[in-house]
Formats: structure tokens, sequence, C-alpha cells
């Protein structure tokens, strides 16, 4: 069993493994999907490699559904790299799930079944307007099936304000880590594309929620991670260490390079 015990401790780069389009989907290409596994193998493996201390495995299938639920097709397509992923990596290779928009049931079973460490929830409280419709969060129900499965060890990195989640209406990013941690997440996820806003969203939920890990949701390359990972405890990493831009294959160089970066501030 993978656990992520590492929050908190020691700064968590944690990579991209972007899926291509999963059967079971609107946009699925007819016999593509050995093609995505075989990326997602050597993303995976170039982040091992490389001393990233994890992946996201994260699909982009262009369209969704708001609600907590998956295409079986598609959750078992994702189940089958996942597992492979586990069985490539080192045995404290931390291993995400994240089926979007919001499927966290069927990202837990994955996560549970195959060996995945951590989930990264798009709403697990709150609400927030996306461009597939609103998207409204049922921790209880969650939380009660995490139960059910004996997930308990899967940690729940919860987003908070970032490209996938605004709080419909507003509210205070430390309300917002409060109400996460209150309904049980393991961590908090937040960033944006101006650097003084990420570290001014750092240290209102540093002050309001001490303690709670924060992991940074994007945003991050190798010339500001050391100024945005001085006061968090990881990120996920993607367009950065991709060759030719997002979705790209994973470089290994790149990996070591930001790795390195990373290390220097521990």
């Amino acid at each position: 069993m993978r656990t992520f015990d590492r929050l908190g401790k020691r700064k968590a780069v944690l990579g991209m493994v972007h899926l291509g389009t999963m059967p079971g989907t609107p946009f699925y290409e007819e016999d593509s999907y050995e093609a995505t596994f075989e990326k997602a193998m050597e993303d995976a493996t170039a982040l091992d490699q490389g001393g990233a201390d994890g992946c996201l495995v994260q699909t982009v299938d262009r369209v969704y559904s708001v609600k907590d639920e998956s295409n079986p097709t598609r959750v078992a397509g994702v189940a089958n790299i996942v597992r492979a992923i586990d069985k490539a990596t080192r045995p404290d290779f931390q291993i995400g799930v994240q089926i979007m928009r919001n499927a966290l049931k069927a990202s837990l079973a994955v996560a549970k079944v195959c060996n995945g460490s951590y989930l990264r929830c798009g709403a697990l409280v709150g609400a927030t307007l996306t461009a597939h419709g609103m998207v409204e969060a049922d921790p209880l129900d969650v939380m009660e099936y995490r139960v059910m499965i004996g997930a308990q060890h899967v940690k729940m990195i919860v987003e908070i304000d970032s490209m996938h989640f605004k709080w419909l209406g507003g509210k205070p990013i430390a309300e917002v880590a409060r109400n996460a941690k209150y309904v049980g997440a393991d961590a908090v996820s937040l960033g944006d594309p101006d650097e003084e806003t990420t570290l001014r969203m750092i240290h209102d939920v540093r002050h309001a929620v001490p303690g709670l890990p924060i992991i940074l949701a994007g945003y991050t390359n190798h010339a500001n991670a050391a100024r945005l990972m001085a006061d968090v405890d990881g990120a996920f990493v993607g367009t950065c260490l991709e060759r030719g831009g997002w979705a790209g294959h994973i470089d290994i160089d790149r990996v070591r390079e930001y790795v390195e970066i990373v290390r220097g501030l521990e």
C-alpha cells in the first residue's frame, strides 16, 4: 500500500501525467488508447527517474459531467494506467488520481484498487461555476464512500482557489481552507497566474489553518519555483516539465533541474 506520509515533512514535487481522451468519452479516437497508455508510462517513468516525489494521473476529455460520476469504460481505462504506473515505479513514488471534472468516488475507487496514494479534489466543499456547468460539492457522500471502501489512507488534496475551483459568490480563501479541513481535507491546493496573488493566498491559509499542508495548483516553473515553493509543502507541476508545452512528453532533465531547485529549499 502506498501512503502519502510526507505531507508537511518534505516539499513534494508532483508531476502531471496528462492523459489523452479516454474510451467512453465523446471525443475519443478509436484505437488511440494504446498511445495514451504508452505516453502515460513514459511520463511517469521520467518523473520517477528524474527524482520527482510522485505524479498526478489526470484525465483530459474536453467535456465532463458536473456530477460525481464517470463512464465505467473511462474509469477502467484510468485504472489500467494507474496500476501499470504502480508496478513500474519505486515503492515511495506517490500516485494521485483525478478523474475530471469532479468524479471523486470513481477516483477513490481507482486509488484504492490500483494502489494510488492521493486524490486531487476539484470540489469537496462549496460550489464552482465551470465551462461544463455548476459543480456542487457533496462532502458527506464522498467521505462516507471513502470509509465504506476502506480508502482512508488515500489522502484528499482539496482545491480551494485555482484554475479548477473558485468559490461561487466569493469567500475569503482562509474560510474556504477552514471548511476544507473541517470536512476532512488532508491538504489544500491553490494557485493563481499572478505570483503576488499566490503568495498572498499562501500567507492567508498559513495563518488561518496552521499545519494544514499547502500544494500549489500549477503556475510554477524553473524561474519562479524557489520563490513560490519557499513556504508550501509541494506543487503540481506540468507544462515546465513537458517538451513542446502543455501535454507534451515529460523531459527527465527538466524534472531533475526542477527537483534540484526545490531540494535546495529544504
